[in-house]
C-alpha cells in the first residue's frame, strides 16, 4: 500500500497472487437472494483511538440508509488479533456472518481460497472511481486475476520518537539499527521511568524490519510454492537485534513480551515510552495522547547508517461476503466505505493513506507527518509470502511464539527458529 511512489514489497504479491490456489466463483449469494432491502451487518478492525474512524464511518452508514430506504446497517468493531477466527467462523456459518467486512491485505489469498469473499471484478471495473487506484493496492485484492474487494488504505510504519526526551538527554536521532537500539539503552539508563524503544513479542510487522534489514526472509520461492526462511542465518541477525530490545535496560520481558502494535502505540501515546514503531494509522491515536507536539516521525533506520529499513507494505481492504444475501446492496457500501471522499475523511482523521493516487497526492502536499512514510516507502518495502498458508501462520502466532520463547530465555534463537520454521513448512504444505 502506498503512495504516487511503487511500493515495492507489493509486486512480488501481485504475482504471487495471480497464481493462488482459488475456487471458481461467481460472486453470486448461495442462496441466490439479492435483497433490497433490510439489514446490513458490517465488521470493522478496532482501531488504537477508534472513535474518529467511527465518525467517518457513521456519516458513510447516513447516507447509504438516506440512498437506500428501508435499509440499516449495523457495525461491530473487531480485534485485529483474532480476525482470523472471527472471519473464518463466519464462513462456516452464514447465518451469522457479516455482509461486508474490513480485511488485511495479508488475507486476500487464504480467505479467497476459503470461498468466503465474493467475486466483484465486474462491479469493481464498473466504479469509476477504481481507474485512480494505485496499481499495486489493485493487486491486493486481486487473485487470479479476479478482484476480491476493494483497497481501503496504505499502512507504513516508521520511527515515532519524543523530541523533548532526546533533547533533554542530548541524543541525536538514531540513523542506523545499533545506534536505534544503544540510544534506547541509554534513554532507558537515564530515565527508567521510561521504556527506550517499546516492543512488542507480539508485534510481527514491527519486528520484520529488522529480519530484512539484516537480510534476512521469512521464506522464499514463488508461484504460491514457498519454504521458510526465517532459520536462515541472516534472519538470525535481524532476530537477535530485535530480541536485544526486551530486558531491564530497555523494555522488559515480562512487560512487553506480550505486547501487540497496539499496544506499544498506546505506551507511547500516553508518555511511557520515549520511542516507538507505528503507522500512518496510529498518527491520530499518538496526537490524541499525553505527547502531542513533544514527538516527531523519521523512517526506522536500517543497519547501514543513513539507510531505512525495509517496512512492511500493509494496509486494508474492504470486501463482501460471497454468503450475503443483498449482493447488490453490499456491493454498493464497500464502495461507498472505500470511496475517494471516505478515504480522503479517514486520512484527515485516522493518518491512513489513501489507496487513490490523486487523493494521496493531495493528503501528502498538506500534510507534514506523511512525509516519513513516503521516504519509507520510496526506499522499498516488503511483504509477506503471498499464499493462502499466510493466514494460519499469522493467526497460529508463529512469529509472536518464537519471539516470546527467546525473550523468556525459554529456547535459543536458532531453536526458537528452527521449530517458527517448521510450523510454518507445515502450513505452507498444506496448502495448495
Amino acid at each position: 500500500m502506498n503512495l504516487p511512489v511503487r511500493y515495492v514489497g507489493l509486486i512480488a504479491l501481485a504475482a504471487a497472487l495471480a497464481t493462488a490456489c482459488a475456487p471458481q466463483t461467481s460472486g453470486d449469494s448461495p442462496s441466490g437472494k439479492d435483497e433490497k432491502t433490510g439489514t446490513l451487518r458490517v465488521w470493522l478492525f478496532q482501531e488504537v483511538d477508534n472513535e474518529p474512524k467511527r465518525h467517518v464511518v457513521d456519516a458513510v452508514l447516513a447516507e447509504f440508509e438516506k440512498a437506500h430506504r428501508g435499509t440499516d446497517v449495523t457495525v461491530e468493531y473487531i480485534p485485529v488479533e483474532t480476525r482470523a477466527q472471527r472471519i473464518k467462523a463466519a464462513f462456516n456459518d452464514p447465518k451469522s456472518a457479516p455482509d461486508v467486512i474490513e480485511y488485511g491485505n495479508t488475507d486476500t489469498a487464504g480467505y479467497v481460497r476459503d470461498g468466503g469473499l465474493a467475486d466483484v471484478t465486474r462491479d469493481f471495473h464498473e466504479w469509476n472511481e477504481s481507474k485512480d487506484t494505485d496499481p499495486t493496492a489493485r493487486q491486493s485484492v486481486t487473485v487470479d486475476g479476479k478482484v476480491y474487494g476493494a483497497p481501503y488504505f496504505v499502512g507504513i510504519r516508521a520511527l515515532y520518537y519524543r523530541t523533548d526526551v532526546l533533547r533533554e538527554l542530548g541524543l541525536a536521532v538514531p540513523k542506523s539499527q545499533a545506534e536505534l537500539i544503544s540510544t534506547a539503552k541509554k534513554i532507558r539508563a537515564a530515565r527508567p521511568d521510561l521504556y527506550g524503544l517499546v516492543v512488542g513479542g507480539a508485534y510481527t510487522y514491527g519486528a520484520m524490519p529488522f529480519i530484512w534489514a539484516n537480510g534476512g526472509e521469512l521464506a522464499t520461492g514463488k508461484s504460491g510454492s514457498y519454504a521458510s526462511a526465517i532459520d536462515g542465518p541472516a534472519a538470525a541477525k535481524g532476530i537477535k537485534a530485535y530480541a536485544s530490545l526486551f530486558g531491564d535496560d530497555n523494555c522488559p520481558a515480562a512487560k512487553c513480551a506480550g505486547m501487540n502494535g497496539n499496544d506499544t502505540v498506546t505506551a507511547f501515546a500516553s508518555g511511557k515510552a520515549a520511542m516507538a514503531i507505528g503507522g500512518n494509522f496510529s498518527h491520530s491515536a499518538v496526537d490524541a495522547g499525553k505527547v502531542k507536539g513533544k514527538y516527531a516521525i523519521v523512517p526506522l533506520p536500517g543497519v547501514k547508517p543513513g539507510s531505512v529499513a525495509p517496512a512492511f507494505a500493509g494496509g486494508n481492504n474492504i470486501g463482501v461476503l460471497k454468503s450475503t444475501s443483498h449482493r447488490t446492496l453490499a456491493v454498493d457500501l464497500m464502495k461507498r466505505l472505500a470511496s475517494k471522499k471516505t478515504q480522503a475523511e479517514l486520512f484527515d482523521a485516522m493518518g491512513f493513506l489513501p489507496t487513490f493516487t490523486d487523493v494521496r497526492d493531495q493528503a501528502a502536499a498538506r500534510e507534514p507527518f506523511v512525509k516519513p512514510f513516503v521516504e519509507t516507502l520510496a526506499a522499498g518495502t516488503r511483504f509477506v509470502p503471498a499464499s493462502p498458508a499466510w493466514v494460519q501462520i499469522d493467526s497460529s502466532l508463529v512469529l509472536p511464539t518464537m519471539f516470546q520463547e527467546i525473550v523468556s530465555g525459554k529456547k535459543g534463537v536458532t531453536a526458537a527458529a528452527e521449530d517458527a520454521a517448521k510450523k510454518m513448512n507445515d502450513a505452507f504444505g498444506s496448502t495448495g
